[in-house]
């Protein structure tokens, strides 16, 4: 089906609610997971380092898979694999409940629960761009503040459960609530249209009616053979199947009806298995030549100065901007904050802020005169000089102040996929999106384990969060040098490679004769 102009509206503001809505029960409890954290610590008494790959894991591995969400995104639509993602995401975590060791937590909480997140953020990203463009940023904004608020909302919630019913039954209770994903997921309907075909096939319409041609989505293989049955003339059946057999055949036809038979069979039987292996040869190309597309597709996007930039940029800021939102509970009571000041959760300054950000941001990308890039550059910078001051916080009054500025900032998330979006244009949003949030998931996997060795290490957060901030700095730095020279070179789509066609002559009825 071929995709409808974005409404920028309509059903698409559905959309923005479910999946709203889908962020704040998927991301929730990974988010908070600075929570549990502080009780696995307790629990199991692996060091910090070790222990944070649970919640790194849980927040890199959907990212790493990036990849491959966006081709599960592109085959089976968002509507099924936001259903499938609810299903490992509620299934996840109630497994994690009844985790012997913190390593069966790497797979369950780490790898299962992740795989579902990435999966689901992937889903409502490519079906809210589908369906709005001039409201893009605001869309964006919009349904990225549901992890926010997630974060906010979880980080208490898991705090009380735990209080009243332990570990475990927290993390049962909180599966449960996922299951919701799956009521949301189904009302995500795709933009299509039966009245036209597919944009790569409108090129058949000029293909002449002697010509055949393969389609890659035939269901019936049957169809296929009998499509190919007819590329083959007369003489080609002579010359390849019966050689020199057919002047023995006639002479038979008047001597014996059961050779002539047998002889018909032979010939039907080598027909087929000729044109089921040229069949065969036709579908490894055809395999092979959309292997040559992608990964030509890719090269053509790292040619890209400021989308190659923009990875190193995401890869550096996951590895320093991820940490404070696992590691702050620990950082406050590392500096010796007594429970008593806590007024509200650093965690849930960290959402509610990350929530403010994502709107404010998402709207302000909708604005024509600011430009996008550097306002995305201006939050990295900013944010490594925050992540700098956290050595030098040692009261409740000055960890939430920095709280609230890093959750603000981090919600230049809701404008990543606008930059993205404006970098390579919308036809190839899902594969770039896809190799970028691979770093980025590098970089959640690789900076919370980080900063907690440094910690073991050296016993003090200072050291881990001077590196973090340097990461995030560096970043922004180098994004900003790619898109100096001009914006507009940003602006350039890919060219869009033309639409590989594997035709098949059909023989005319006057070859036969």
């Amino acid at each position: 089906m071929e995709l409808k102009k974005s409404p920028d509206g309509g059903w698409g503001w559905v959309i923005v609610a479910v999946s709203f809505f889908t962020q704040f029960l998927c991301y929730g409890s990974p988010l908070a997971v600075g929570v549990l954290y502080i009780e696995w610590l307790d629990a199991f008494g692996e060091g910090k380092g070790k222990t944070a790959w649970i919640g790194s894991l849980a927040s890199g591995v959907g990212l790493l898979a990036s990849p491959v969400c966006s081709v599960c995104v592109s085959s089976f639509g968002a509507r099924a694999v936001t259903i499938f993602s609810g299903f490992l995401v509620a299934g996840g975590l109630m497994l994690s409940s009844f985790a012997p060791n913190i390593y069966f937590l790497f797979f369950s909480y780490g790898i299962v629960v992740g795989l579902g997140c990435g999966l689901l953020y992937t889903a409502t990203v490519t079906i809210t761009c589908q369906y709005f463009d001039s409201r893009r940023g605001l869309a964006l904004g919009l349904i990225s503040t549901g992890s926010s608020v997630g974060l906010f909302i979880y980080a208490a919630l898991q705090r009380l459960l735990i209080e009243f019913y332990g570990l475990d039954g927290c993390l049962l209770i909180v599966g449960a609530l996922a299951l919701n994903i799956l009521a949301c997921g189904s009302l995500m309907r795709p933009l299509q249209s039966s009245d036209f075909p597919l944009p790569e096939k409108t090129a058949l319409e000029n293909v002449p009616d002697r010509y055949s041609i393969y389609k890659e989505k035939e269901k019936d293989p049957e169809e296929n053979i009998n499509m190919l049955e007819k590329s083959y003339s007369g003489e080609e059946t002579c010359k390849s199947i019966l050689a020199n057999g057919d002047c023995k055949s006639e002479s038979l036809l008047h001597k014996n009806p059961a050779t002539v038979a047998h002889t018909k069979e032979t010939e039907t039987y080598k027909k087929k298995v000729a044109e089921r292996t040229y069949f065969c040869k036709q579908l490894a190309k055809r395999k092979w030549q959309l292997y040559k597309n992608y990964c030509g597709e890719t090269v053509a996007l790292f040619k890209n100065k400021v989308f190659s930039a923009l990875f190193i940029a995401i890869f550096l800021f996951d590895i320093g901007g991820f940490p404070p939102s696992l590691l702050m509970e620990d950082v406050a009571r590392s500096s010796n904050v007594k429970e008593e000041e806590f007024i509200m959760p650093l965690i849930s300054i960290i959402g509610i802020m990350t929530a403010v950000g994502k709107l404010i941001l998402g709207i302000l990308a909708d604005f024509k005169w600011i430009n996008t890039l550097y306002l995305y550059v201006a939050t990295l910078i900013i944010m490594s000089l925050a992540l700098c001051a956290i050595p030098f916080a040692k009261s409740y009054v000055t960890l939430a102040l920095l709280s609230g500025i890093l959750g603000f900032l981090t919600g230049n998330w809701s404008i990543f996929p606008y930059v993205t979006t404006k970098t390579v244009g919308i036809e190839k949003l899902a594969h770039a999106y896809g190799i970028l949030m691979f770093f980025a998931g590098l970089g959640n996997s690789l900076g919370p384990p980080i900063v907690g060795w440094f910690y073991d290490w050296t016993q003090t957060y200072d050291i881990a969060f001077y590196f973090s901030g340097l990461c995030v700095l560096l970043g922004g730095f180098i994004l900003l040098l790619a898109a100096l020279p001009s914006w507009d070179t940003c602006k350039k789509q890919l060219p869009k490679p033309a639409p590989t066609t594997f035709l098949y002559k059909v023989a005319s009825n006057s070859s036969n004769v």
